[in-house]
């Protein structure tokens, strides 16, 4: 008679594909930067999505981490190179064939550039904005005003540590 084996009991002898009783999820990852200074917010005029107003935002390429995307997004589509502050949310939103992770950080200029007024590839233009002015915008999303206005109201920002790589000591 022939016994079944738990997969515990198979662990180490097969590959964890090939215990697996699913499929992987398929999770699109994104970074969102809601760069401040002062009482004023980096949107970005985009040249994607309708030619609306956003937030520095993007996909997190393979092997770059959300930092990194974060940085980069904010470079690319405003000109303004950015130092991180930390997180605001970690948002997860699963359905059942996918998901979808975005990381909402805050940061500010890291120098003195001004946004970029010439189109490019990324972007139509950048500008500094107040929540008044965010009002009054054509923005893409119905976010946009909300997290800035929590901003302004001393959201919490959590530290960049809270997203680290797999197996970073907590210490």
């Amino acid at each position: 008679m022939k016994t079944e084996r738990t997969p515990g009991e198979l662990r180490g002898k097969l590959s964890v594909e090939s215990i697996m009783s699913r499929s992987p999820i398929p999770t699109w990852c994104f970074a969102v930067v809601l760069v401040k200074l002062g009482n004023r917010f980096l949107l970005v005029h985009e040249r994607k999505h309708d030619q609306l107003w956003y937030l520095p935002a993007g996909r997190v390429e393979p092997g770059e981490t959300f930092a990194a995307a974060a940085r980069r997004e904010a470079l690319e589509e405003t000109g303004v190179p950015v130092q991180l502050q930390g997180i605001l949310r970690i948002e997860h939103s699963p359905t059942s064939l996918q998901a979808r992770m975005r990381v909402l950080f805050l940061a500010r200029p890291a120098g003195d550039t001004p946004p970029k007024s010439e189109p490019d590839e990324h972007s139509l233009e950048a500008r500094w904005v107040t929540l008044k002015e965010i009002k009054a915008l054509p923005l893409r999303g119905p976010d946009v005003e909300p997290l800035c206005h929590d901003v302004l109201a001393g959201a919490p920002v959590f530290p960049l540590s809270l997203l680290g790589p797999e197996g970073e000591p907590l210490l």
